[in-house]
């Protein structure tokens, strides 16, 4: 089921309605996606465009949230000089829940218990819309950076981990 044909909203969904920001809304079998890249393939769009949610914590305690491409991984020390930090970690999986209220597969920058400064990755800027997570596993939306940043504040910025 994609776009419209969808009538259960999450969270993220009325968060983005309230603040009056235009975006699409997926949903799929969650069964049948394992990973970013096949939920990606799942709805038929580029993985370059579809954007995983990742909670880090810093050696200060402060925790960030960085949103990059499904098929890419994280550049911890590119991630820890875009929010000013020496070094940062991977969120515990078991901490995620407690700390912002969603499971892991279902993650969304929007709608967090605490807001955290978040960065998302410069190659978003290649888009029109990215798609991300609506806060439960099976649902994604499609928004662009300024509909995004008028829910939350996002810094851009290179936090890819190049390949070799």
């Amino acid at each position: 089921m994609i776009g419209a044909e969808m009538d259960y909203k999450t969270n993220v969904m009325r968060i983005l309605d309230k603040h009056k920001v235009s975006y699409r809304h997926y949903s799929y079998d969650a069964g049948k996606a394992v990973s970013g890249v096949e939920v990606a393939q799942i709805l038929g769009e580029n993985p370059a465009q579809v954007f995983k949610t990742l909670v880090t914590v810093a050696k200060s305690k402060q925790h960030y949230v960085f949103m990059l491409p499904v098929g890419e991984e994280l550049d911890l020390k590119k991630a820890a000089a875009a929010v000013g930090e020496k070094a940062i970690d991977m969120l515990k999986s078991k901490e995620l829940l407690p700390l912002t209220g969603y499971i892991h597969g279902g993650c969304s920058p929007i709608g967090m218990k605490k807001v955290f400064p978040t960065v998302v990755d410069i190659s978003a800027q290649n888009f029109a819309t990215i798609i991300f997570s609506a806060g439960k596993v099976g649902y994604q939306v499609e928004t662009g950076l300024e509909g995004l940043s008028r829910v939350i504040t996002i810094k851009v910025a290179d936090i890819i981990q190049k390949k070799d």
